[in-house]
Order: structure tokens, then sequence, then C-alpha cells
């Protein structure tokens, strides 16, 4: 429940006082103070009034302390004035909407915009989200504090964004949602394969978007992606951690509430307008959930969905991906044929995806050393320690074959 109030508390505070850095900070006592009271006495009536009210007591206790001498009579109206309490907004005037669209404002970097959402919105503490990017605490204050102050200067006012520019402004939103969840899902860097808090706190989040905002086909196509992918986690790993690949997983392990909660998101946005991105992707997350093995597959829908998917948002990972769908359907030789237009493409050309796509492809061309060689070249380019393992593995096991059949 506090989790989930955190933000409407601090989106209310910043709408009247104005002040991030001070708002978060009584919210964050309030919240402590909640914890520690309400074992013993009980859930109050109003959660939110109460932290509303005690936090706005905080705060204004703050302000009276470093202001006393000047400012002694309007502190004291201010701290003997009744709290009111906001009235029910709707989708459009939610505090705790605008509050998110302010921490993606466009003057933040993606890693200060992942940052602020996180530590505002998500109520993950500092050294949470410093732990889930692998980076030190004091490296992820600083980020948090120069992204608050990057807001002050700019002068953003907390509303929520015009009709022209809220399109853009949601557009940003779902990406930093995105981008926490895909670092939950597969870690960059890191022994683990998977930060489960990460993507868990953005399912949370976009479950509370799509609450907000259930009419918009991308918002509820990002939560059904977020669902559809999510459900493998488990088959994703085995008992020591290590990678196992969409191709080997056992399926019986996958969370069929998530598929069949996903499938069904997604069913009803298609119909329903133009398709978006986020959309799409969650349609090929359902065509692969909803298949009973590899070989069960739909390629040739997947590869037509890509090919829409490349008209929509193109980028190297999307074609990346389309690579794989081609040699599924017309075989590997095409996918190949594919890898090499992507070579010239910089943002690509030194990534470890590259490399591990083309090994699995010449593998598949029974093509051992090339594979062997490719698979070596992408663990050393990776900085995920379990995707290093996979790989490396991968690689000692052809060699290994090689070798076997040359004896024989």
């Amino acid at each position: 429940m506090l989790r989930e109030l955190a933000p409407q508390v601090l989106g209310a505070l910043v709408r009247r006082f104005g002040q991030f850095d001070a708002c978060e900070d009584a919210v964050q006592e309030a919240l402590l103070e909640a914890v520690a009271a309400w074992p013993g006495r009980g859930v109050p009536q109003s959660p939110k009034g109460w932290l509303l009210t005690v936090a706005s007591r905080r705060l204004i206790d703050e302000v009276r302390s470093e202001h006393a001498r000047r400012r002694r009579e309007q502190d004291h109206a201010a701290a003997t004035a009744p709290l009111e309490q906001p009235q029910e907004p709707g989708p459009d005037r939610d505090d705790s909407l605008a509050l998110l669209f302010l921490c993606c404002h466009p003057s933040l970097s993606p890693p200060s915009q992942v940052a602020l959402t996180l530590r505002a919105v998500g109520s993950l503490s500092t050294a949470q989200i410093a732990a889930a990017f692998l980076v030190p605490e004091a490296t992820m204050a600083q980020r948090i504090s120069r992204a608050k102050q990057a807001i002050w200067a700019s002068g953003a006012p907390f509303e929520m964004p015009g009709p022209a520019e809220r399109v853009t402004r949601l557009d940003i939103v779902l990406h930093v949602l995105y981008l926490i969840f895909n670092e939950g899902y597969t870690a960059t860097a890191g022994a683990g394969l998977t930060a489960p808090e990460l993507s868990g706190e953005a399912i949370r989040l976009t479950r509370w978007l799509h609450r907000l905002l259930p009419q918009d086909g991308e918002v509820t196509g990002l939560l059904a992606l977020m669902l559809l992918t999510d459900a493998r986690r488990a088959a994703r790993t085995g008992p020591d951690g290590s990678l196992i690949p969409l191709g080997e997983q056992d399926r019986s392990r996958w969370d069929r509430d998530r598929v069949a909660e996903g499938v069904t998101l997604i069913s009803a946005a298609l119909p329903a307008g133009r398709p978006g991105p986020y959309q799409v992707q969650a349609a090929i997350a359902a065509v692969h959930d909803e298949a009973e093995s590899v070989d069960t597959t739909d390629w040739p829908q997947i590869l037509g969905l890509y090919d829409l998917l490349e008209r929509l948002a193109p980028g190297p990972m999307v074609s990346l991906n389309r690579a794989v769908a081609v040699a599924m359907v017309a075989g590997p030789a095409a996918g190949l044929d594919v890898l090499a237009e992507l070579e010239s493409d910089r943002r690509l050309a030194g990534h470890h995806r590259l490399h591990s796509t083309r090994a699995h492809l010449l593998e598949m061309s029974d093509d051992p050393a090339g594979a062997v060689a490719s698979y070596r070249e992408a663990a050393r380019r990776t900085t995920s320690l379990p995707e290093r393992r996979y790989l490396t593995g991968r690689a000692a096991r052809l060699a290994g074959g090689q070798e076997n059949s040359r004896r024989v």
C-alpha cells in the first residue's frame, strides 16, 4: 500500500509546495513513521490523508527551522492552516501521473530519467537503485540529485503537459519503463542474469499507468509485452544461475497466468486502433508464448510482425531479431545474408548480440568452426557473466565435437 501511495503523496506536496527535494524528504519521513506506527495503532481510515498531513508538517517544520527569524508569522499561519484533502482527480489531473511525466522530463538524460523515476515514483531507495545498476551508492545519489537540479533549472511546471506535448512525453515515459524492465529482465552487467526487483517494479508502474490511461493502446501494449516476456523468467536460468536460451527452455515452467493476461490485453488492444511498436512487440511475444515448442512456433507470422515493426520503429536490434525470423522461415543462409547487411551499422557492429546471432546461424548451417569463432567473440564482448559463461560453454562444446570428429 505504501509504495502505491508514495507517488500520490509526493505529487500532492510538489503541487502545493513546489520543492522537489524537500517534498521527497518529507514523504520518506512520513513513510518511515507509518511503518513504525501503523502495525501497532492500525491503518488509519484515510492512509493517504494521514501521510499527507505528516509529510506536510515535516516540510513546514523544516521551513520554519530554516527561516524562523524572517518568516515566523508566515510559517505559523501555514503550520496551523488545515490541510486540504485533494479532490479525487481524473486521469489527466492525477498528481502521481504528473509526477511520472516530470521525472521523465526531456531535459534529462535517459539514465537520469530512469533513476529519478525509480526513486520518486517507484519509491526504491538510492541504495537499491545503485545495487540494481551496479554502481556505487554515492554515484547514484549524485545522478538523482543532478536530475532534480536539472528539473528545477528548467523551470518545468508541475502539471500535465498540453495535448500536443503529451504524446511525446508519454513516449518518453513508456521508453523509461521499457528500459527499467529490460535491465531487470536481462542485466547488462554483473553475476546475475536478471534483476527481478527492477522488472517487477517496471510491471507494477506500468500496471498503474494502465489504470490511469486504460484506453491508450501503447500503454496496454507495453504492459502486455512485459507480462508475456516476464512469464518466461523462471525457465531462463538453471539451478546454478546459468542461462537457458528460449529454444531450450522447459515451457511448463512458464507462468501461464501471466501469459493469459498478456494475451488478453494485446488481443483487446490490437483491434482498437492503429498498432504501435509496443503492441507489435507484444504480439510477437504472444506468438512465442502460445507455441508448444520452437518447432511449432508460427515463424512466418513472427517474420511478418517484425517486417511491420521495422517500419514502425526501425533499429538495429529489431533488424537483428528479424534476421533470426528470416533464418527460421527461409533457412540460416538467408538469415546470414541479413546479418551481413547489418555489419555496416556502427551501432551494432561491435555488439555481442550480433556475434552471438551469427554464431547461432552458423551452427544451424553446419559450420561449427565459424560458430566457435563467433561464440568466442560474443563472449569476449558481453559484460554479463551468465551470458559469457553460456557463450563460452557453447563454443567449448562445439570445439570438442570438432575434435572428436577428427579423431574418429
